[in-house]
């Protein structure tokens, strides 16, 4: 028997889902830095942006890390999402924490 066809993600549980992946990562470094990500920029992403950061959020917590600290570089694929998430968690004076939207 042919298993049935899954049915299309709206948009509100494609950005559920994300959020939850973004939030729950393991590692409690990346649950902060991409839940503040998540928080204030999240709902505005477009469909190719919310495709990108699915495709980023396949790699693996070091992986990240290396790249939003600034330790290594990141690949070019993921260097746009990476830059807009380091925004948000450092600011654009280098220093942690929120910033006015």
């Amino acid at each position: 028997m042919k298993s049935p066809t899954p049915r299309p993600e709206d948009h509100a549980t494609r950005l559920k889902r994300l959020r939850m992946r973004m939030t729950h990562r393991g590692i409690k470094e990346m649950d902060i830095i991409l839940g503040r990500f998540a928080e204030m920029r999240l709902d505005g992403l477009d469909a190719a942006t919310l495709d990108a950061l699915e495709a980023l959020m396949e790699e693996n917590d070091q992986h990240l890390y290396a790249w939003i600290s600034g330790r290594e570089p990141a690949p070019p694929l993921h260097q746009p999402l990476i830059e807009s998430i380091r925004a948000v968690a450092f600011g654009a004076d280098g220093r942690a924490g929120p910033q006015p939207r």
